[in-house]
C-alpha cells in the first residue's frame, strides 16, 4: 500500500510545475464534488422516515453505487494505476496474500463510492428511526463490490487478451455506454420504469442491503452474506486464473485463415501503386494496424459508438432540417477521425517501440517512413468513412451523394492538418504503446490536455468554410473555402514532414530512448 500510494502520487504530482498544479486542482474539484454528494447523502438519510420509501430509495441508490463501481472503470477504459502483482510470482508470497493485496490496491480506484458509502453510513447512524447496527450492512456491501470488481477486471483482462474476442467485448461495452443517452432522448422503456417504481427483489444484493439497514430481520443479512461469499469466490478464482494465464500465448494464437489470406492480399496492394521503399514501408504499416487489437477496437468504435452517440441529432424533428441532422454523416466522420488520431496520428511510432531503431538502419531517409505512416492513416480514415456510410445505408438513414461527398472532403481536409500536427507530435513526444492492450490511452495526460486546444485550432480552416456557407448561403463559397483550406493544409503537411524528419535525425537518441522504455512493475 505504501508503494501504491507513492505510485499514485508520482503519477499525478511531480514537482511544482503547471502540470502538478492542474492535476491537484482537477483532483480537488473531482473529489470535492463527490465529498459534496456524500454530505447530501448523509443529510438525506439522516431525516428520512423508516418506511417502504426509504427501503426503495436505499435499494436504488445502492444499485447505482454497484453499477458505478463495476462499470465505470471499464467504460472509461481505465482501472486505475496499480502494481502488477504477477511480477511477484517468483517470490515466496502465498497466493491468498496476493489476492488480499489486489483487493487493497483496488481501493485506490474506488474512492468515489467509498466516499458516498461513508456519507450514507453517517446519515444512517444519525437517523433516530433506524437501529445503529443497520449501517453496518454497508461494510459487507462494499467488500462484495471490491471482490466483484477484482474478479470482473481479471475476467475482462483475459477476454481482451484473446484475438478477436476483445472486439466483441468492446462492441458490447460501447453500446452499453450509449444506452443512457438513448434512454434520455427516446424515453425510458416501460419495464425499466416499473422496476424503478417498485422495491427490487429481496434476493438482489442492493435490495438485501437496504432490507438489512431498515430492519428487515435476519433474511436480508443472510442474502447479503451469501452474495459476499459468492463475490469472494468469484474474485479469488478469477484472480488465480489470471495468475496462471499466458497473455502472450493467448494474443498470438492464429485467427481465421480465410480472413488472414484476404488481409495478406490487401496488404500487397501498395506495391502496385508505389515503389520501394515507400511500398514496403506502407505494406508493413497496413499489416501492423490490421493486427493491432487497439486499432481494431478504435475502428469499431468509430462506426458503432460514433453512430449511436450522434443519433439523437439525426432525428431532431419531422422535417429533419436542423444543422446537425443535415450534417450527421460529417459529424460522425469527424468523430471517427478524432478516435483514430489516438492510434494513427498523434503517436504514430508508438506501436514500433524499440523496433523503431530499424528505421535508422535502413538505407533510406526517414521522410518515407513518416509518409508511409501518414498514407496508412489516411487509408484507415477512408475505410472508416466507407463503413459509416454503409451502416447508415443499412439502417435506412437519409443519405445523398452530396452529403457523402461533403463528409469525405471535410474529413480528408481536416486530416491534412491533423497529420501535420501528428508528425511533429510523434517525433517530439514519442511514447511506447502495447498494441495488445486495447483499452488504454496511447498518449500521456499532458498531451491529452494539449489536444483540447489543438483540435479547435486545426479545425479552424474547415470551420471557416461552413461559416462562409452560412453567411453567403452558397455552396460555391463553401467548396471554394474548403479547397483553399486543402491547399493550406497541403503546405502545412509538407512543412511538417520536413521538420519532423529533421527532428528524428537530430534527436534520435532521445527518440529511441523514449520508445525503448520497457514495462515495469506498474499496471495502468
Amino acid at each position: 500500500m505504501w508503494a501504491q500510494l507513492h505510485l499514485v502520487r508520482n503519477l499525478y504530482v511531480r514537482g511544482r510545475g503547471a502540470r502538478t498544479t492542474i492535476a491537484v486542482s482537477l483532483g480537488t474539484v473531482w473529489y470535492g464534488l463527490w465529498a459534496f454528494g456524500s454530505i447530501l447523502a448523509a443529510l438525506l438519510l439522516a431525516g428520512a422516515p423508516a418506511d417502504e420509501r426509504l427501503e426503495r430509495l436505499l435499494a436504488h441508490g445502492l444499485l447505482g453505487v454497484c453499477l458505478y463501481w463495476q462499470l465505470i472503470p471499464i467504460l472509461t477504459a481505465s482501472s486505475g494505476a496499480s502494481l502488477d502483482l504477477r511480477l511477484l510470482l517468483p517470490y515466496p508470497v502465498p497466493r491468498r496474500r496476493l489476492f488480499a493485496f489486489e483487493v487493497l490496491l483496488r481501493t485506490t480506484g474506488s474512492m468515489e463510492m467509498l466516499l458516498v458509502l461513508a456519507g450514507g453510513a453517517v446519515g444512517l447512524l444519525a437517523n433516530p428511526s433506524l437501529a445503529w447496527w443497520g449501517a453496518a450492512a454497508l461494510l459487507p456491501f462494499a467488500a462484495m463490490n471490491l471482490f466483484a470488481a477484482v474478479g470482473l477486471l481479471q475476467l475482462l483482462s483475459r477476454l481482451l487478451a484473446r484475438r478477436y474476442a476483445r472486439e466483441a467485448v468492446f462492441l458490447a461495452l460501447v453500446i452499453l455506454a450509449a444506452l443512457p443517452q438513448l434512454f434520455l432522448f427516446f424515453g425510458t422503456p416501460g419495464p425499466l420504469l416499473a422496476y424503478l417504481e417498485s422495491v427490487p427483489a429481496p434476493w438482489l444484493p442492493w435490495s438485501a442491503a437496504a432490507g438489512a439497514i431498515t430492519g428487515g430481520g435476519a433474511t436480508p443479512w443472510a442474502v447479503l452474506g451469501a452474495w459476499l461469499a459468492l463475490a469472494l469466490v468469484f474474485g479469488r478464482r478469477q484472480f488465480e486464473r489470471s495468475l496462471r494465464f499466458d497473455f502472450a500465448a493467448a494474443g498470438g494464437r492464429a485467427g481465421s485463415r480465410f480472413l488472414a489470406a484476404r488481409l495478406d492480399r490487401l496488404s500487397r496492394f501498395p506495391s502496385l501503386v508505389f515503389s520501394d521503399p515507400l511500398a514496403a514501408l506502407l505494406e508493413k504499416e497496413l499489416r501492423s494496424l490490421a493486427r493491432s487489437p487497439r486499432f481494431r477496437v478504435v475502428a469499431i468504435m468509430g462506426f458503432t459508438f460514433g453512430l449511436i452517440i450522434w443519433l439523437p441529432l439525426a432525428v431532431q424533428g419531422p422535417d429533419r432540417a436542423g444543422f446537425f441532422a443535415r450534417h450527421y454523416l460529417t459529424f460522425v466522420s469527424l468523430y471517427a477521425l478524432l478516435l483514430l488520431g489516438e492510434v494513427s496520428f498523434w503517436n504514430s511510432f508508438g506501436f514500433d517501440r524499440a523496433a523503431a531503431r530499424w528505421y535508422y538502419l535502413l538505407p533510406a531517409e526517414l521522410a518515407p517512413v513518416l509518409a508511409a505512416k501518414n498514407i496508412a492513416a489516411v487509408a484507415a480514415v477512408c475505410a472508416e468513412l466507407a463503413a459509416i456510410a454503409t451502416v447508415c445505408t443499412l439502417l435506412r438513414m437519409p443519405l445523398s451523394a452530396d452529403r457523402v461527398l461533403e463528409a469525405y472532403a471535410v474529413t480528408l481536409v481536416l486530416s491534412l492538418y491533423v497529420l501535420a500536427g501528428g508528425n511533429l507530435a510523434s517525433s517530439r513526444y514519442p511514447r511506447p504503446v502495447n498494441p495488445r492492450q486495447a483499452w488504454r490511452n496511447a498518449s500521456g495526460g499532458r498531451f491529452q490536455a494539449m489536444l483540447l486546444f489543438l483540435y479547435p485550432v486545426l479545425a479552424a480552416p474547415v470551420g471557416l468554410a461552413f461559416l462562409g456557407r452560412y453567411l453567403f448561403d452558397s455552396e460555391a463559397v463553401f467548396w471554394a473555402a474548403l479547397a483553399a483550406a486543402a491547399v493550406l493544409g497541403g503546405v502545412a503537411y509538407r512543412a511538417s514532414l520536413q521538420s519532423a524528419s529533421a527532428m528524428l535525425v537530430r534527436e534520435r537518441e532521445r527518440f529511441l530512448e523514449a520508445l525503448a522504455a520497457g514495462t515495469g512493475p506498474i499496471r495502468t
